[in-house]
């Protein structure tokens, strides 16, 4: 429960932070801190003679990977909390295990399920419900570069998983290496999204109790917590559920802390993407067993 907290007030975080920060400002800073967070709990747990172990062709999946998650997929993500409601790009995020069932089609050569194409029908409805307000039409009062980011924050993050989960290395390990690729990258990219010079990697003052928070509590020590939790929980499914109930905290903090009124349509759109995948996980939950 402490992981859905922490993930409910991650919209709220990156709202108050874009507020002094850019996009670009939030992802390094976030990084930074993560990267140093994840350092440490591999130097206290050990890790380091397993990084040291690592076959050559694991440490550059990890390093590669980075590429996607941190970098990539916050940068978009990140870009799109700039240009929409808060409670907007979070609710359209969460149709990403929908895009996972997608891609698993052609990556990993899965055939899609009825359960799976339903789920997705009603889910693709959820995120029109969102973007139209519940009109017949697009208003035109969203903006559409911001749409078309919080969607394709939704792909970037379905293939990360999609790309790492057949590698069997040790969670904190894979973390620290996508973290520390996902940094190298950002200080990569500073000539072309920081602005001139290092004045313009550094937010003014205001914003760094919410680069650290987001940096702590969304990313690193929570991504920690949350797979140390599924190593332990006697049902992962179960405890996977738990986390559709972050997005309707999230709904509620944004209201409370930020004032961001609570639209009918939000809600009734990110119901129908979470009701869509918690009634797939049931329909597959009930399948037997292959023998």
């Amino acid at each position: 429960m402490l992981v859905v907290l922490l993930w409910g007030t991650a919209a709220t975080a990156f709202e108050i932070a874009l507020r002094w920060a850019t996009p670009y400002q939030l992802l390094l800073w976030s990084v930074v801190v993560s990267t140093l967070v994840l350092g440490a709990l591999l130097l206290r747990r050990g890790g380091v003679g397993q990084l040291r172990a690592l076959p050559r062709a694991a440490l550059l999946r990890g390093l590669a990977l980075g590429a996607l998650n941190p970098f990539l997929y916050y940068l978009v993500l990140f870009a799109a909390y700039d240009r929409l409601p808060g409670q907007i790009a979070m609710a359209l995020n969460y149709a990403w295990p929908l895009v996972l069932a997608v891609l698993a089609v052609p990556v990993l050569r899965q055939p899609l399920t009825r359960a799976q194409a339903v789920a997705i029908a009603v889910s693709f409805l959820g995120a029109v419900v969102i973007v139209t307000g519940g009109q017949l039409g697009f208003s035109g009062g969203l903006d559409t570069a911001g749409i078309l980011l919080a969607l394709g924050s939704t792909v970037i993050w379905a293939l990360f998983w999609l790309w790492s989960a057949r590698d069997g290395a040790d969670p904190v390990v894979k973390l620290f290496l996508g973290f520390v690729s996902g940094l190298v990258l950002a200080l990569a990219a500073a000539p072309w999204l920081g602005g001139a010079g290092w004045a313009g990697l550094l937010p003014p003052a205001a914003a760094w109790p919410a680069l650290v928070y987001v940096g702590l509590f969304e990313m690193g020590l929570t991504f920690v917590l949350w797979l140390t939790a599924l190593q332990r929980a006697r049902n992962a499914a179960r405890l996977g559920h738990l986390v559709y109930l972050a997005p309707f905290l999230s709904l509620m903090v944004l209201h409370l802390v930020l004032g961001e009124p609570l639209l009918p349509a939000t809600f009734i759109g990110l119901a129908l993407i979470i009701g869509s995948l918690l009634w797939r996980a049931w329909i597959e939950g009930r399948r037997p067993a292959p023998t």
